[in-house]
């Protein structure tokens, strides 16, 4: 990576880290604490107020995509920011579900996220795009496993609304990263404004990755309404989640490594792909066909998950922005991040659905056929081809 490359890649990564986490931060204690407000008897509701978020962000991911690419992604990417804040300290107030869920909604309004990877897009090469989409989905994966470990000791100093108001406080701060350290946008280019949003619909390569980043995050959230309780009853405290969370994520970076970049550059990306969908599908039957599972069988399932769940993240992004056309980038990856954040709430609201309905097992039957659906979409698709420089990273070699 050129300086500037590496620059945009960092700042951009340190932006995205600061607003997952303060997602993802609640997720481990959220069903638990939930549970205590008025209204929070109720699985459904609170699988709802859990996965909100994801349908405000569906909803505005495609305007907030289409507007970076006419009013510029940095102008785009503060708004969905302070949006973000002020959903945080609305649920930090909030005494009971039902304002949880609207701060949590709020939230989710933020929705900066095809912003944020069309930025990066923007001032990098394909050669070395999916190193610089890695780090974003490293950081998605690191912060993921960093909020399973320190939620539970947070939560016991600050209790959830002390989480939302850290959370709030990072998307401020990640405001500051913004305009401070990420370098200057290159100049946008001048489009027809009409007809961008059909030619990304139209796309069957883009609309096979957006099928699969919505069942990745409707399996990743359904699994976590049912997961903590197996790992209590698997003799696991919630304080101590984090004994099994950590090694397996750590672990599972280091198969990223070894794997995505090197098999990358011999042409296996799609096999990498695709290996990594049936990884996540073995792990929901694994789960769904074991009534009792041990410590040590959940824990193996876990380090398999997020090895696949790592590299899917860290290769999707890249492969939608190399196959969307320039012109398009911030609207292709609209629909993209939309498709991402409706499975969120989907994956939250039905997975809360079927367990009260169904148990844990309707819950993983449900994710399996989902994971299975996918491999089976995804089993054509091609290979991304190299489409040239983008406009900031050719000015970003020049210097």
């Amino acid at each position: 990576m050129t300086r500037t490359e590496l620059r945009a890649s960092l700042s951009l990564s340190a932006v995205f880290s600061m607003r997952m986490l303060g997602l993802f931060l609640v997720l481990p204690v959220f069903a638990l604490e939930a549970a205590r407000l008025p209204g929070g008897d109720d699985p459904a509701r609170v699988g709802l107020a859990m996965g909100i978020y994801g349908l405000t962000q569906g909803l505005l991911q495609i305007p907030f995509g289409m507007a970076s690419d006419r009013y510029g992604r940095k102008r785009v990417i503060v708004i969905g920011l302070i949006v973000f804040a002020l959903g945080s300290f609305i649920a930090m107030a909030a005494t009971s579900l039902a304002g949880l869920t609207l701060g949590r909604a709020i939230q989710g309004a933020g929705a900066i996220s095809a912003a944020v990877t069309a930025l990066l897009a923007d001032q990098t090469r394909d050669e070395v795009r999916t190193k610089a989409m890695t780090l974003l989905g490293v950081s998605i994966g690191f912060m993921f496993a960093l909020s399973l470990i320190i939620a539970p000791l947070l939560n016991a100093h600050i209790g959830l609304p002390g989480l939302f108001a850290l959370t709030g406080v990072m998307a401020l701060s990640g405001i500051a990263v913004v305009l401070k350290l990420t370098p200057p946008e290159p100049a946008q280019i001048e489009v027809r404004q009409k007809g961008r949003l059909q030619v990304v619909l139209a796309d069957a390569q883009l609309m096979r990755l957006n099928l699969g980043v919505f069942i990745l995050h409707a399996v990743q959230l359904a699994m976590w309404v049912a997961l903590p309780a197996m790992l209590v009853q698997a003799g696991l405290a919630k304080d101590d989640h984090w004994q099994v969370y950590l090694p397996t994520v750590l672990a599972s970076f280091f198969v990223l490594r070894g794997t995505l970049y090197p098999l990358e550059r011999r042409g296996y990306l799609r096999a990498v792909f695709l290996v990594s969908v049936g990884l996540i599908a073995l792990v929901q039957v694994g789960l769904l066909w074991t009534a009792a599972p041990s410590l040590a069988f959940l824990t193996g399932l876990l380090f398999v998950f997020f090895c696949g769940f790592n590299i899917l993240e860290s290769c999707q992004p890249s492969m939608a922005s190399r196959a969307a056309p320039a012109h398009a980038r911030g609207t292709a990856l609209g629909v993209f991040n939309t498709l991402q954040s409706l499975g969120f709430f989907i994956g939250g609201a039905l997975g809360g659905w079927l367990l009260r309905t169904q148990g844990p097992q309707g819950v993983f039957a449900a994710c399996s056929a989902l994971m299975l659906l996918w491999l089976a979409a995804a089993w054509p698709m091609r290979a991304p081809g190299r489409s040239g420089r983008g406009a900031g990273a050719a000015s970003s070699a020049a210097r």
